[in-house]
């Protein structure tokens, strides 16, 4: 790869970040994230010329020009940036094939993306998007814990005495209490609370509105009250909320490491298993697609026993009927 070669590809990407920047809601950690991975990918520079990509994108060997093709077109078919790109990609995919499915999957839409706007730049003849496929990502239960647990890590955070006690059981009760996401929680400002209700700015910016119990409600007067921001002069960082987070489970005594995320999980579970509507709980969860709140259809075996018997025409609910 020349250095002219590399200088245009770093401008090309640069260009789409900004991009990205302006004409999308992705949220600040994404862009970081994606940009990290375009960086990296634009940083596989040693590419052999003549590389076959084979269907699976699996496997990459270098063959002789006149053999080297992909999907019936040949390599001289393509653009010198579009060799370069093809190349890059190879390369990726073998650098890349350790990672679990969900970073792969994170990594190549990224260079998806890339390409689809490549292409709809016209900087590029062929939508080499297509060419590029997501391995399947396993469904993994997500890591909740239980209601005693819960009230066990209220209590312990309540039996604290120290100056950061209030906080610390705030953020513990907004997570688990409002189900919020740790980003979430962390840039809440005084203006955002409203009569018992907590506007809440989530991914892409979208705004929703979360009704909180009334224990938060109690949370939030024992706090230190600053000027905007509710846990400090500042936004919070999300490092320091899972610090906290980690810290109260080992101080509950809880038997796995405890992070912000279980807690919006176990609100969630929780909510469902005590009867919520599916629709409701993806409104409180700020979720775009009701496919991303089904993953808490997980209901424990005692609820599907119980609900068994109360509502089966030959359960024990039934035959004293």
């Amino acid at each position: 790869m020349s250095l002219k070669d590399c200088q245009k590809l770093v401008q090309i990407s640069a260009n789409y970040l900004k991009h990205l920047q302006l004409t999308t809601t992705a949220s600040h950690n994404t862009y970081k994230s994606y940009a990290t991975d375009l960086k990296q990918f634009c940083g596989f520079y040693g590419c052999e010329k003549n590389l076959y990509i084979s269907e699976d994108h699996q496997n990459c060997t270098a063959l002789a020009p006149k053999r080297t093709h992909l999907n019936g077109k040949y390599l001289h078919d393509f653009t010198e940036l579009e060799r370069l790109l093809l190349n890059l990609l190879s390369q990726a995919l073998k650098k890349w094939g350790c990672l679990k499915e969900s970073s792969r999957c994170r990594k190549l839409a990224c260079i998806r993306g890339f390409f689809s706007w490549l292409y709809k730049q016209k900087l590029i003849q062929h939508d080499l998007a297509l060419q590029i496929y997501f391995p399947k990502v396993p469904v993994k239960i997500p890591h909740f814990i239980s209601v005693d647990e819960v009230i066990s890590l209220l209590q312990s955070l309540r039996q604290r005495n120290d100056d950061r006690a209030p906080r610390d059981f705030l953020l513990v009760i907004l997570l688990y209490g409002g189900g919020l996401r740790v980003s979430e929680a962390c840039q809440l400002q005084w203006s955002d609370l409203k009569e018992g209700c907590l506007r809440v700015k989530g991914k892409g910016d979208k705004e929703r509105w979360v009704v909180l119990p009334e224990v938060c409600e109690r949370a939030f007067k024992e706090v230190t009250k600053y000027k905007q921001y509710i846990f400090g002069e500042k936004p919070m960082s999300s490092r320091k909320a899972y610090q906290i987070v980690r810290e109260s489970g080992v101080q509950a005594g809880l038997l796995k490491p405890l992070h912000p995320h279980a807690l919006r999980h176990s609100y969630a579970t929780h909510l469902l298993s005590s009867g919520m509507d599916l629709r409701i709980l993806q409104d409180l969860l700020g979720h775009s697609s009701l496919r991303s709140t089904e993953k808490y259809t997980h209901l424990s075996v005692d609820h599907l026993a119980r609900s068994l018997e109360k509502f089966h025409p030959l359960g024990e609910g039934n035959s004293k009927k």
